[in-house]
């Protein structure tokens, strides 16, 4: 296709080909026509003739030629004349005498047949008359006789001139229509996708709430503007995590930023004679740092898993040692709950060992967050009644998560009743471990269940396929 014909439109080249292949097909159609028609006139012309022959030659081999029995036998079909001369070109019968002479007839013979043309007989062409001829040299009753038959194919060649003709011009003219009738249909069929390209010129980032209008017909454009649709709420609703994403990153990289700053506006007044405001300030710049430095590795880690570039290096471990591990080390740091490692049943499991300590450790830290001291956190490991699974739950006694809240708390930068747990004496966080935790339970078809109420804890299960 060259640089010209790429730019039309779609509506215009398919009118072109549409239009194309109608025309070779007319064409084609009318080659055949044309073809069966003068095979079908030479044939039964040679049809004729041979029959007319035969039948002759039989009556010559008895004897009977030329006889009164002979004439009431009608050995010659209707439309086939015969012509008996002697060897001086004395004509002896003739069955036509207003038909072309014989001396005619022969100077205007074909010299090139027409492919469909017996090779057994000749062809002449008088005017607009076309005679098929065959001349047969045999004895009778000592005498030698020339035999000419002659069967006319048409009396009117211009007739199948002007008839070809004719074909020709429909065939034209049937191109040219079905050109004209092809470009509107195209041109209607392809109104929703102008449509859909007009629509999708107007939508930008700040207004997404354009849709395209799907038409009433179940066809391929209706599921294409449908498909559109559906391609739109999912960008809107991306770029309104996005924005969110963003707006949210943003509030909590502001709150250190802002602490950092004040306390260094603090040490340049005051840190320089005063201790303990030096001492002050360097511990909690430290502590808003390390807050910005886990923050900023966390929106890193989901930043890379949005992009499908967080690796993961699966294999088979095992599910009891990994967990008793991880328990074993928060019992060993964690002063102010009891932590406890209830049933742990062994089971191997296909998984990234890293992640999968990251991701038990983050629902251990969200009990420990929204525990208060004094409280409980427990987990057990067993294998569910399918044999297929490992149940592991992890759970505590801490203040609950409200039946409205539950679908929520995997939502990015999402916290429930901070403020609360703060006044509890809790632990403050970000509100994205559990997006990363459901992110690594995802990577590895683990199906993740809560069991909660408000004031009566939280219990988080999950099934993690198992090995075999």
């Amino acid at each position: 296709m060259d640089g010209r014909t790429a730019k039309w439109r779609i509506s215009t080249k398919i009118a072109c080909l549409y239009g194309a292949i109608l025309f070779v097909m007319l064409c084609l159609m009318s080659f055949v026509t044309g073809l069966g028609i003068y095979f079908s006139y030479y044939n039964q012309a040679e049809h004729e003739m041979q029959i007319s022959i035969r039948n002759v030659l039989h009556h010559l081999d008895e004897g009977t030629a030329f006889t009164r029995e002979f004439w009431f036998d009608e050995p010659i079909l209707p439309g086939v004349v015969l012509r008996v001369t002697d060897m001086s070109g004395q004509l002896l019968i003739d069955t036509d005498s207003h038909y072309p002479a014989i001396d005619d007839v022969n100077a205007n013979v074909i010299k090139h047949k027409p492919l469909w043309a017996s090779d057994h007989m000749q062809v002449s062409k008088i005017h607009n008359m076309v005679i098929y001829h065959a001349k047969i040299d045999t004895v009778y009753h000592g005498d030698v006789l020339q035999l000419h038959f002659y069967r006319t194919i048409t009396a009117n060649e211009s007739f199948l001139r002007h008839l070809q003709l004719l074909v020709l011009l429909g065939t034209v003219l049937s191109f040219l229509l079905a050109l004209l009738a092809g470009y509107f249909m195209s041109n209607r069929i392809l109104r929703p996708i102008r449509t859909l390209t007009q629509t999708a010129r107007k939508i930008e980032v700040e207004r997404m709430d354009r849709r395209i209008p799907v038409p009433a017909s179940h066809d391929e454009l209706a599921e294409l503007a449908d498909t559109f649709n559906h391609m739109l709420d999912r960008l809107q609703a991306g770029f309104k995590q996005q924005q969110r994403f963003v707006s949210d990153a943003s509030h909590e990289l502001r709150t250190p930023v802002t602490v950092i700053l004040g306390y260094s506006d603090l040490l340049s007044r005051w840190g320089r004679t005063d201790k303990e405001v030096l001492d002050e300030g360097i511990a909690s710049i430290r502590s808003e740092a390390e807050d910005m430095q886990q923050l900023i590795e966390k929106l890193l880690f989901l930043a890379r898993a949005d992009q499908k570039r967080q690796v993961l290096h699966k294999e088979n471990i095992e599910l009891s040692e990994l967990l008793a591990d991880v328990m074993k080390k928060m019992q060993l740091v964690e002063k102010d709950h009891t932590v406890e490692l209830r049933e742990n049943e062994p089971g191997i499991i296909y998984a990234d060992p890293v992640t999968m300590r990251q991701m038990v450790r983050i629902f251990l830290q969200n009990s420990q967050k929204y525990t208060p001291k004094g409280g409980h956190i427990w987990a057990s490991s067993r294998r569910a009644p399918d044999g297929r699974h490992m149940l592991l739950e992890l759970a505590d006694d801490g203040i609950g998560i409200a039946k409205e809240n539950q679908e929520k708390i995997f939502e990015r930068f999402y916290r429930v009743d901070s403020s609360r747990t703060k006044a509890e004496g809790g632990v403050s966080g970000t509100g994205l471990g559990l997006s990363i935790a459901q992110w690594i339970a995802e990577q590895h078809d683990i199906r993740i269940s809560i069991e909660s109420d408000l004031g009566k804890g939280t219990k988080f299960i999950l099934e993690i396929p198992i090995v075999g």
